[in-house]
């Protein structure tokens, strides 16, 4: 899968480095800045944030320590079913990174983990909670981040961030 800028053919990339957050965790307008869709990243704007709030449908999603070794083996599971290479999977409370290479558009990749997640996670809560309680309809935010991994260093580094760096602030060494 080859990528293009403007007439200049570039390499395929050697990995993807996806991140996506739970439902509700992360909303258009946050406090923290955000990034809209096509346009990078903006500033807070509490008048957007709350105006996403009440669009929805169920409380923030914030993940248990079972549910994010559930979505960790369900992303192996299917990465190795798929014959994908994974390179590190690291699922948080409230988000999720996976490094991975695969011959298809990253977002295909991110929308097949997603729905495998989700499903592991209801059969997860069906049995925990028993066939007819209400079961979270969603888990994840609707988009996510797709970077694309060129050079060996960069998958390095992204395979360490992932690894290693989720508690704290990441700084390279110069």
């Amino acid at each position: 899968m080859s990528r293009h800028s403007g007439a200049v053919p570039m390499a395929d990339p050697l990995a993807f480095f996806l991140t996506w957050p739970t439902y509700g965790t992360w909303l258009p307008g946050d406090q923290r800045g955000w990034v809209r869709y096509h346009r990078g990243h903006q500033l807070p704007d509490p008048v957007r944030a709350a105006a996403a709030q009440t669009v929805m449908t169920e409380e923030a999603c914030l993940l248990s320590r079972v549910q994010r070794e559930v979505v960790e083996q369900t992303v192996r599971d299917h990465c190795k079913l798929r014959e994908w290479e994974l390179f590190a999977v690291n699922c948080r409370s409230n988000h999720l990174h996976v490094v991975v290479a695969a011959e298809m558009h990253p977002d295909e990749i991110r929308r097949q983990l997603k729905a495998w997640c989700t499903r592991r996670l209801k059969e997860h809560q069906r049995k925990e909670m028993g066939p007819n309680t209400g079961l979270r309809r969603h888990w994840w935010a609707e988009r996510g981040s797709s970077r694309y991994i060129d050079d060996q260093d960069s998958l390095e580094a992204a395979i360490c961030y992932v690894r290693d760096y989720q508690d704290q602030k990441y700084r390279p060494e110069p």
